[in-house]
């Protein structure tokens, strides 16, 4: 896969090209070299960095992802989206999932996409060595949206799914035409865990209004889907929420448990996927 792809990718230090050398590294022509780690990913970082991502959290993420299903009515939407723009984003597909974690939304979305190749890329070490571990298809990077290991125009779709943003590398990787699509949270998302957690009403509530405008003045504005929807999860499944989510770092403890001792309860997804070109 590296192989084959290798084209999408930059040295993060030099810029240059990046080619596989005897099946065991990335280097550029200045030969910054990049191994390929025993569980298939290359860390592409420049600096060291201090994560609050344990592995812990991405092991309750993937609980929620793939084993509760939670977000599966978005992984299809996304990848309905992803199929209506065939025309303008090539084919086959190259999906640069921007902020993967330990990669259950980007290969939940592939699984819909068949023909359509994936690249996952994180800051976090911890979750992209799940991501590598669990899903062998896509390509996986430790990497740094603002020192981009990846060439320009070289990816058809970024994915951006709950994630920070760098929407000046986002033009500069996405090809003539590509699609980006950026999942954002409404203001009742999640809000089971918020009325749970926190009696300040400022953090019971929030809007996307700011992200938004944001991204319509980056992009040739396509479309926004809104929708929201409730799914009932076990008490594990909740206790898996909590732990994964970041509203629950700041809260009280006797409250986390609290929610979790309820056995089960109705969780909400509400969200806009905003859906932009790159005119």
């Amino acid at each position: 896969m590296f192989s084959e792809y290798a084209v999408a990718f930059r040295c993060p230090y030099c810029e240059g090209s990046l080619k596989v050398v005897d099946l065991k590294s990335l280097e550029c022509p200045k030969n910054h070299t990049f191994d390929i780690a025993k569980q298939g990913y290359v860390n592409l970082m420049t600096r060291s960095l201090n994560s609050n991502y344990a592995k812990e959290l991405f092991e309750a993420r993937q609980e929620i992802i793939r084993g509760s299903c939670l977000y599966a009515p978005l992984h299809d939407s996304i990848s309905k989206v992803i199929e209506s723009h065939r025309e303008i984003s090539g084919n086959p597909l190259l999906i640069l999932d921007a902020g993967c974690g330990e990669g259950s939304h980007l290969q939940s979305i592939l699984d819909m996409n068949g023909d359509a190749a994936g690249i996952g890329l994180d800051i976090s070490k911890e979750g992209i060595v799940m991501a590598a571990k669990n899903y062998k298809d896509p390509i996986w990077l430790v990497g740094d949206l603002a020192k981009s290991p990846l060439g320009g125009q070289s990816v058809h779709v970024i994915l951006n799914l709950f994630s920070p943003s760098n929407y000046k590398e986002f033009r500069r990787t996405l090809k003539p035409n590509g699609l980006v699509i950026k999942v954002v949270p409404r203001s009742n998302y999640l809000i089971e865990l918020r009325e749970a957690f926190f009696d300040d009403a400022h953090k019971k509530s929030f809007n996307n209004e700011d992200t938004v405008s944001l991204f319509k003045n980056h992009f040739h504005h396509s479309d926004v889907i809104s929708f929201c929807y409730n799914k009932s999860l076990t008490k594990d499944e909740l206790g898996y929420l909590v732990q994964m989510s970041p509203l629950a770092w700041t809260s009280d403890q006797v409250r986390r448990e609290a929610l979790v001792g309820r056995g089960s309860a109705d969780i909400t997804i509400d969200i806009d996927i905003l859906i932009g070109l790159n005119k």
